[in-house]
């Protein structure tokens, strides 16, 4: 088998769409150093595995000699990303931007070679072009054209709004990989359009257009929604060794595999060989334990993969209650029903009321084993409630 065969089922791996994979060939065979580019909006301080398929991809790029650019969108940030969103998305002031691109750069390099890296800002190229650059840049494109993108139809179609800015949003994504004169560019499947938008624009700049590789969104530690904070179904890379490890060992085994394609960086042989012994009756959790294992040594170091076990232990497993949980009783003092928040503090679950509030909002709170809203109200009945990974009580209201 030749480098170039090598080196394309390296690139491919875990890959959804690759557009155009015969341009993609080409430019493997070709010998030449490529520049690719994968964009982060730094929306929150901390980057979790969701974020890390991308970034997984840029290290294979790396070790196969390729020039990666780590880009941060400073500047789209303060127009916010729409992608998936029902509603114009807030956008971010300076002070935040600066704040969580500082955290993306310290985090990322536990993945990728700093030496290797370029880390871009696209307020570097975007504010250069000043009023009438972004008219002009604007005139690339219709409106028409930007409807086909399928959150905005959706927004259109039920007269939600559509703020003119979040229009020139994948126009100035599109605009980044004008400005680095990019090879490829790495996106979520959500991002698709934007990332074509730079094929297009690349083509009207003059340029050779991008090849567009798309990996899949990562679904969380529930096995059906997205990786998200916001969700709290996420493994943070900076969440302690024994918080990662835990988590990762209790994925469903159904994403077992899928975990393994888009985090690991075992050869895709010996990942082949943990399937086989998992058919023939090996034990899922101990595959699940070899990738805890690596992951954790990948953000914590080798000792701590090595005691990772250790500290997991403190964290409580859904589904299995502790054979010391509390037993506490509530009364309704004559009320139909009480607040969520109010139920945690008398239970002793969050030391006063602003922690509990957060607990709730960041999706740190279950009732049954759901996590729940904040606006829920309980009436009378038995609950079994949980607050953050370590806080847990059988609860009686009445």
């Amino acid at each position: 088998m030749s480098a170039s065969i090598n080196a394309l089922e390296e690139i491919k791996r875990g890959a959804d769409e690759v557009l155009v994979e015969e341009e993609l060939n080409a430019l493997v065979e070709s010998g030449k150093t490529l520049r690719i580019k994968a964009g982060f909006d730094p929306t929150a301080p901390d980057l979790h595995l969701g974020h890390t398929v991308l970034i997984n991809k840029m290290r294979q790029f790396q070790l196969l000699g390729h020039e990666v650019v780590f880009l941060i969108g400073d500047f789209t940030g303060m127009i916010g990303d729409p992608t998936g969103k029902s509603a114009t998305r807030p956008p971010l002031t300076p002070e935040q931007i600066a704040d969580n691109a500082k955290t993306y750069k310290e985090q990322i390099f536990k993945i990728l070679d700093p030496e290797k890296t370029r880390v871009a800002f696209n307020s570097e190229w975007c504010e250069k072009l000043g009023a009438a650059g972004m008219l002009k840049l604007a005139s690339h494109q219709t409106v028409a054209r930007m409807l086909e993108r399928d959150d905005f139809k959706k927004r259109y179609s039920a007269n939600q709004s559509i703020a003119i800015h979040e229009f020139m949003y994948p126009l100035v994504q599109g605009y980044d990989s004008v400005a680095l004169e990019c090879d490829i560019e790495l996106g979520g499947t959500d991002q698709k359009f934007n990332l074509l938008m730079g094929r297009e624009l690349q083509k009207d700049y003059g340029q050779k257009p991008q090849v567009v590789i798309t990996m899949p969104l990562l679904e969380g530690l529930d096995g059906v929604q997205k990786m998200s904070k916001s969700l709290g179904n996420y493994i943070g890379i900076t969440d302690a060794p024994g918080e990662m490890y835990q988590k990762l060992v209790s994925i469903p085994d159904s994403l077992m595999w899928r975990y393994f394609e888009l985090l690991s960086f075992r050869p895709l042989g010996e990942i082949e060989t943990l399937k086989k012994n998992v058919e023939q009756g090996a034990n899922p959790r101990d595959v699940k334990i070899e990738l805890a294992k690596e992951i954790v040594e990948r953000f914590h170091g080798e000792e701590a993969a090595a005691n990772a076990h250790k500290g997991a232990g403190n964290i409580i497993k859904e589904g299995e209650v502790p054979a010391d949980c509390p037993e506490v009783t509530i009364d309704l003092e004559g009320a139909a029903q009480l607040p969520i928040g109010r139920v945690i503090n008398q239970a002793d679950l969050a030391n006063n009321s602003a922690q509990a509030k957060d607990m709730l909002k960041n999706g740190r709170v279950k009732v049954d084993w759901q996590v729940v809203e904040p606006s829920l109200m309980l009436s009378a009945g038995s609950y079994l409630i949980q607050a953050g990974k370590k806080k847990i009580a059988k609860v009686t209201i009445g």
